[in-house]
């Protein structure tokens, strides 16, 4: 789930204050934590229901409940996630080009290697087919690691800091120059789209995998 870094600061905080407290945290104490206003704490617990990422129940003081599994406690998060965590056989392979022999091995794969989950990662579901070139389809989900930095060819979470743009887009990140000017260019792979040029960008991540689950689901990550 995409967070701004205040949202993300705000779900640590309630994570540990369930984890050391066995409740939830008033709005008051929010804002203490915080040094800020309720008035601003509310708006932002708002933004983080609209996203699912908590639910709060009317007219309680302690009534924050998080939702997203990456931030329950950990106990909690251990029974809820346990199912992903369980290793998978691999029986053989299957081929995508020429029939091959289909042969059964013993191999097992752990999806808690192949999907890492928590503060340095999180999943976005993608909308839009830019990158379809490197195999990433409308609906698919992408695996990133939180990064604010990433080097010419990464595959990045960006947002465009000087346009009208509010979504982070999914493209591949390159420093080049442009007119005399240096220039950031978000290329898709989607020979159809063309790149986006910006002087600045403000990177929330670098994709390190994707999970593609049929039939795809709509909504998300602007690709």
């Amino acid at each position: 789930m995409y967070y701004t870094d205040r949202q993300m600061e705000i779900m640590e905080f309630l994570q540990r204050f369930f984890q050391e407290r066995n409740t939830s945290p008033t709005l008051e104490e929010v804002a203490q934590a915080f040094g800020v206003t309720k008035v601003t704490i509310h708006g932002h617990l708002k933004g983080l229901e609209e996203r699912g990422a908590i639910r709060r129940t009317p007219h309680l003081s302690r009534a924050i409940e998080i939702l997203d599994t990456d931030y329950l406690p950990l106990e909690e998060r251990s029974e809820t996630s346990v199912v992903g965590q369980l290793p998978v056989q691999v029986l053989g392979r299957i081929a995508a080009g020429q029939p091959i022999e289909a042969v059964e091995g013993t191999e097992q794969v752990d999806l808690a290697e192949l999907l890492p989950m928590g503060k340095d990662h999180y999943a976005l579901r993608v909308r839009g087919t830019s990158m379809i070139g490197d195999g990433i389809h409308d609906g698919d989900l992408v695996i990133v690691e939180h990064r604010t930095q990433a080097i010419d060819g990464e595959m990045v979470v960006a947002i465009v800091q000087d346009s009208e743009m509010e979504e982070a887009t999914l493209k591949k990140m390159y420093h080049e120059e442009k007119d005399g000017e240096a220039v950031i260019r978000l290329q898709p792979s989607n020979p159809e789209m063309e790149p986006i040029f910006a002087r600045e960008v403000e990177v929330r991540g670098v994709v390190v995998g994707v999970v593609r689950k049929y039939p795809g689901w709509p909504g998300g990550l602007t690709a």
